[in-house]
């Protein structure tokens, strides 16, 4: 845990660690950088081997880490939930923003699972507002033509509908899309379903469907189809088919009031440092009006951790139950992307990763943390979850500091090569 945290240290980003390392009566202490600000407990049990740390941060307030190798868990958790005060402890609730949607995914899959939806069909049949979309000739213009194909069901899990974020967003098409696909972390910048169906629809594509790899709206997408389907609320959904199973006990759209007290504030880098995002009683503190399959769940470390351990089982349950089929799972941790279409999102992506269902595919190692065959996505509030086959290890990272942007921060970097080693 030291080595994980000292690079921050010394960068003068975090005030200072303290980490007791006992194994079998052979004890490693080690203590750098500051006392000044406050900090919280965390601690690791590899079997008997125990990790103590204490921590405080200007840069990350707190974090929650779960690192699950084959059953063997490590979990750790770091400084404060709300600032000032309210230590961080695991079961801790966070804003997972794009950490989402493998599960949206997951979801979506059940439903093909049980022949509700079949991937090649067309969208339209329950999202009728889909059924003639314009799609710009060139991207660089607003010259429309219509589609060449309807929208398929398949389109909405692999992200290429034709909607969504590209490497530019100077582009016409994605200036058209920002309205209506605003920042998926402010969960009430959004209208209730059916209204923003009704203005995606007036929003021209900036590809023909299954052409090009496009970020986010896909995942919106998802989740309004699920409702379609099933004519009931996506949570309710994901709540049948996975949080209740698994025991993703905090895992919703919104926070009760009860749990109020372990939800964690949210916060972005100011000019000053570290300003208020959203409050635990702000957001997420009531039902939204649309609930986002692209961001919009709250839950624990834990709660997705669960979700992980699933797919590395197959799609089976702890209690044996199956809540997903083997080939949907396989389909999840496949790379369904073309080389065109990974280099146009490497804005989003890293080099050597492609995309699937859901979530980034690693297609290769890299020094960055990468593994062949990872699976899973990050998320805009400071969070990162992944299942990694090989090793059969599930790792989550959940912080509380919304980035400014696509890019990866350098401390999930270190937290990525940490699990890797």
């Amino acid at each position: 845990m030291i080595e994980f945290l000292a690079p921050y240290v010394d960068r003068g980003e975090l005030p200072g660690a303290v980490a007791v390392v006992d194994r079998g009566g052979r004890t490693e202490v080690a203590a750098v950088g500051s006392a000044v600000l406050p900090g919280a407990v965390a601690v690791v049990d590899r079997g008997g081997r125990t990790e103590v740390a204490a921590v405080g941060s200007a840069v990350l307030p707190g974090a929650v880490a779960v690192v699950d190798r084959g059953g063997r868990t490590e979990v750790a958790a770091v400084g404060s939930a709300v600032l000032p005060g309210a230590a961080m402890t695991p079961d801790s609730i966070f804003r997972i923003a794009s950490a989402t949607k493998p599960i949206t995914a997951a979801t979506l899959l059940t439903l093909v699972d049980d022949g509700a939806v079949q991937l090649d069909a067309p969208a339209r049949q329950w999202l009728p507002e889909l059924a003639a979309p314009m799609v710009a000739r060139t991207p660089d213009t607003l010259d429309l033509v219509p589609a060449t194909r309807p929208i398929t069901v398949h389109d909405l899990l692999n992200s290429t509908t034709g909607w969504g974020f590209p490497s530019d967003f100077e582009l016409p098409a994605v200036q058209a899309l920002f309205p209506v696909q605003p920042d998926g972390r402010r969960v009430r910048a959004f209208p209730p379903r059916d209204e923003w169906l009704r203005r995606l629809a007036g929003v021209p594509m900036l590809h023909q469907p299954g052409q090009a790899w496009l970020y986010d709206t896909s995942s919106t997408l998802q989740g309004a189809l699920i409702e379609r389907v099933t004519g009931r609320t996506l949570g309710e959904v994901m709540a049948e088919r996975f949080f209740g199973p698994l025991g993703m006990r905090d895992a919703a759209f919104h926070v009760p009031a009860a749990s109020l007290d372990r939800f964690t504030a949210c916060y972005q880098l100011g000019s000053a440092g570290l300003e208020l995002y959203d409050a635990p009683a702000g957001d997420f503190a009531a039902p939204p009006a649309f609930e986002l399959g692209n961001g919009g769940l709250v839950m624990t470390a834990g709660d997705w951790a669960a979700f992980g351990r699933m797919l590395l089982a197959g799609g089976v349950a702890p209690d044996g139950r199956r809540l997903l089929s083997e080939a949907s799972v396989r389909a999840m941790l496949t790379d369904q992307t073309t080389a065109e279409q990974r280099a146009s999102g490497l804005l989003f992506f890293e080099e050597g990763q492609g995309w699937s269902f859901g979530g980034s595919v690693d297609l290769a190692s890299s020094p960055l943390g990468l593994v062949p065959g990872r699976y899973g996505w990050v998320g805009g509030t400071g969070t990162s979850a992944f299942v990694t086959p090989s090793s059969d290890t599930v790792a989550v990272l959940f912080t509380q500091v919304a980035m400014a942007g696509p890019g990866t921060p350098a401390w999930m970097y270190d937290f990525w090569r940490y699990v890797a080693s």
